[in-house]
């Protein structure tokens, strides 16, 4: 019996291990992460690399310099569907999960969460492409914004189709 037993739990201790590898799973606090791949149920908006003069003097990406391409990134899609002007009212979630390094190749990913009669919530999810000898693809940053449609004197105005 005491043999049937350890057989299990060294089972039990492979199957979690394994499960636990074929995972794709998002940054541990330390900053480690398993392979993930670019993806495929939300569009591409957009694509750019940091330059130097993005970076800190730890030698990271501004946290700054990210927030303005997310909003950048953010509004493709609501301006699509106002069909006009569209200005950031909110940005309801923010998250860094991981430093940005010179060199990151990001990719920003964005589904609309919202539309209402006169603003439209988006989500996008930014992902890093490092290394590109030994590619490691890593989730960056997350964030939920909202826009609202305006007319010629920044008025709010109504969604066409809301």
């Amino acid at each position: 019996m005491p043999e049937q037993s350890s057989r299990r739990a060294s089972a039990a201790k492979t199957a979690a291990t394994t499960a636990k590898a074929t995972r794709p799973q998002e940054a541990t606090p330390n900053h480690t992460a398993a392979p993930l791949c670019l993806p495929t149920d939300r569009e591409l908006v957009m694509r750019v690399m940091p330059l130097p003069a993005d970076s800190n003097a730890n030698g990271d990406v501004f946290g700054g310099w990210i927030m303005a391409q997310v909003d950048l990134a953010g509004a493709v899609l609501p301006s699509r569907i106002a069909k006009g002007r569209i200005a950031t009212v909110a940005v309801n979630e923010f998250v860094f999960k991981q430093p940005v390094s010179i060199g990151d190749l990001l990719s920003f990913y964005a589904n609309i969460v919202r539309v209402g009669r006169t603003s439209i919530t988006v989500r996008v999810e930014v992902y890093a492409e490092r290394d590109p000898a030994d590619l490691r693809v890593v989730k960056v940053t997350e964030a939920n914004l909202t826009y609202v449609a305006i007319d010629e004197d920044g008025i709010p105005r109504e969604i066409p189709g809301s």
